[in-house]
């Protein structure tokens, strides 16, 4: 019996006849022979509204109840997608991630998936059950309810189809696929038909809301492939998978961009070993993600440090500075809300001279300015404006051709994606 795990995102269940939709086309897998999971989300907006609303009791509400609260919305939809299969006549069980043995370590809010204990998924397709799981949430060995950060249903359906030997976990949602830029700034940006682990990774890091990067990152650890899909369409999306020589003709595979992230320089830093770590250290300990990081030359012994974060780990990174600014003595610190980071991704830019000079070239022509730079063999990125993204996004899909049917060395001629919207 082939297996499959499907996923479906929260615009795929976001009322009671779209959780229908969802029962018939497992049913519809289920009675060709495949033996079928389904991880799903919480319905809608209903996470962000828990959110909201534990705001309104308080600025700070403590991350385990946190978990505590946001792990319910999957409850719901769960419970309510096995009715689906029910009324249809089928015969479907829901688990919740603890259930299903989706163990975690103790970071609240941004879980890590430690182990999957999958026997209960396993017996549960041997009795011909559609199994239907909760996604986003785990619990800790000492039996603490986690959930697994933004994106995070991703990660629980590769991690369940890394631990039952599925053949694909296929991800649901409300594009069809990977697209070379956010179509919803680049009418033109095409959708990609197979990409790397390596490419997905770097998209997903730099502002892809198509996965999320621990799920890319759990599949290529696992073998997993994944096909990104539309809940809408019964059409092809894109593949991920491990690159073979077939993948490597593009140079630049898509541009993304990310305005959820904020900048925080600390000024006058003492210019001394052991300054960074105590820094990025006090940071690592507040649970903060750091992203780019930019040291200044040293001038009469001190130094500024500029780093990004993400906004949703913004009050932890305040609090983190704020005291690490104290340790050090610096003079002072600052925050800017209003950046973004725009990416050019591709693995053939490893074999080809000249892709940043282009890029920064393309960007000085269209009138945007650099203010941060960070780069990997198949990345680079560049922190800007949050004003400028999208006419930064435009001109750079447009240098290298990604608007041409084929992406290739000839279509870069100086070489010799939002949320569920494409890369952007």
């Amino acid at each position: 019996m082939s297996l499959v795990v499907m996923k479906f995102g929260g615009t795929s269940v976001v009322n009671t006849e779209r959780i229908m939709r969802v029962a018939q086309r497992l049913i519809a897998l289920k009675e060709v022979g495949s033996g079928v999971v389904a991880v799903v989300s919480a319905m809608g907006d209903v996470t962000d509204e828990l959110v909201a609303m534990a705001e309104e009791i308080s600025p700070y509400p403590p991350e385990r109840e946190m978990d505590m609260l946001l792990a319910t919305g999957e409850q719901v939809t769960i419970a309510l997608l096995a009715m689906a299969i029910h009324s249809l006549g089928h015969q479907a069980i829901s688990f919740t991630g603890p259930q299903v043995g989706i163990v975690t370590d103790s970071g609240h809010t941004k879980a890590k998936i430690r182990e999957v204990r999958a026997e209960r998924v396993r017996a549960a397709l041997d009795q011909g059950l559609i199994v239907i799981v909760a996604g986003f949430q785990g619990v800790t060995e000492d039996g603490h309810i986690t959930t697994l950060g933004r994106g995070g249903s991703d990660t629980t359906a590769i991690a369940v189809a890394a631990g039952i030997g599925a053949e694909v976990c296929e991800i649901y949602s409300d594009v069809d696929g990977v697209y070379t830029a956010d179509p919803r700034i680049v009418p033109s940006a095409r959708r990609i038909d197979v990409v790397s682990y390596e490419e997905m990774l770097e998209m997903a890091a730099t502002g892809a809301r198509v996965l999320q990067l621990r799920a890319v990152e759990f599949a290529r650890n696992h073998g997993v492939a994944i096909h990104c899909r539309s809940s809408f369409e019964d059409t092809p999306g894109t593949i991920v998978k491990e690159a073979d020589e077939s993948m490597e003709q593009a140079i630049i595979s898509g541009v993304t961009h990310d305005i959820s992230e904020a900048k925080i320089t600390i000024r006058d830093v003492p210019d001394r070993p052991g300054v960074a770590a105590s820094v990025f250290g006090t940071l690592a300990d507040a649970n903060a993600n750091v992203d780019m990081i930019i040291q200044n030359v040293s001038e009469s012994g001190t130094t500024d440090i500029s780093f990004t974060v993400p906004k949703e780990d913004l009050a932890r990174a305040k609090k983190a500075t704020e005291k690490v600014v104290l340790e050090l003595g610096a003079r002072r610190w600052s925050l800017d809300e209003s950046v973004a980071k725009v990416s050019l991704i591709g693995a053939g830019m490893k074999t080809h001279p000249g892709v940043a000079a282009q890029m920064f070239r393309a960007l000085a022509d269209a009138g945007v300015n650099l203010d941060m730079i960070a780069t990997s063999s198949i990345r680079i990125s560049c922190v800007i404006s949050a004003a400028e993204v999208e006419r930064a996004v435009r001109a750079l899909h447009s240098s290298f051709g990604l608007d041409s049917e084929e992406i290739s060395a000839e279509a870069s001629p100086a070489c010799g994606e939002g949320a569920d919207g494409g890369v952007g």
